[in-house]
């Protein structure tokens, strides 16, 4: 495989060496999950640490607005602590703020009302309405054409420009987080939010990292220079998390589908020190 050495890009955070990594799995919309986990992680955080949120903030569940007001209140919390900035946290690009982007270019789309019908039966419907947005108002102005469906995109857009906070943070998202060994060199950690391809190098994933899981679960060695990978979502449902090996760990507890919010520390060598659940 091709080295995973690369220039520093906008795509991806580097977490350089922390004291430990707070990694949260997918959060589906369950704001009050994501508030519990903060009153027990907010009181243990330390200037030095990092905090990643591994992407599907939103989605399926019912407080899709609450739960980014919350990650931006927390984020609130965190940088009053002494020497913490603004890079110390870290937000990826799951499929559903992927989907979430998309949706707002549904315009662009060859077939919008297939694509958005698709989009709904994989849970975008709950950001849609947190929004403001109705589905059968989505699939009429597709059926209307591109001036309708311009229309109530742009409808989307400005909602969530409205909300405080929100625009910027849908604009701060990253495709994979990674840390450093102790020579400056990426490793052993890499965070990602449902997968990606062993295969390939780390700067040519693409959409990998939200749609390429289903040989997740098969790592059993390292990837390049990472020892661990680290995924907040598994989009097979196959095992309920965590589910932790020597080179891949599932932070899926199964949040938007009745379970738990997980949430797992990581010291600088890859080691999971623990595990905390809401």
């Amino acid at each position: 495989m091709t080295s995973n050495r690369m220039p520093d890009d906008q795509k991806f955070a580097l977490l350089g060496r922390p004291r430990r990594i707070w990694a949260v799995g997918a959060i589906h919309g369950e704001a009050d999950r994501l508030a519990a986990l903060h009153d027990d992680i907010g009181t243990r955080f330390l200037a030095g640490d990092r905090l990643v949120y591994l992407g599907n903030m939103v989605g399926r569940g019912s407080g899709v607005r609450a739960t980014l007001d919350e990650v931006l209140a927390f984020r609130r919390q965190v940088l009053a602590i002494r020497s913490v900035i603004a890079t110390d946290i870290v937000y990826l690009r799951g499929g559903q703020e992927e989907m979430w982007q998309k949706l707002l270019q549904l315009q662009f789309a060859p077939n919008p009302s297939s694509v958005l019908q698709w989009m709904l039966g994989q849970g975008l419907e709950a950001t849609l309405a947190a929004y403001g947005g109705d589905a059968a108002q989505g699939l009429a102005a597709a059926r209307d054409g591109a001036v309708s469906l311009t229309r109530w995109t742009n409808q989307l857009r400005a909602a969530q420009r409205a909300a405080p906070g929100h625009d910027a943070l849908f604009s701060a998202l990253k495709r994979a987080a990674y840390s450093s060994d102790a020579a400056g060199q990426p490793g052993p950690l890499l965070f990602v939010n449902a997968g990606l391809d062993v295969n390939r190098p780390l700067a040519v994933q693409g959409d990998r990292f939200w749609w390429g899981g289903s040989g997740f679960s098969r790592i059993d060695a390292p990837y390049g220079e990472f020892m661990r990978i680290v995924r907040g979502y598994d989009p097979t449902r196959s095992t309920p998390g965590p589910v932790v090996s020597p080179h891949a760990v599932t932070l899926d507890g199964g949040t938007g589908h009745g379970g738990h919010l997980i949430c797992g520390c990581f010291a600088p060598d890859g080691s999971l020190l623990e595990i905390v659940e809401a």
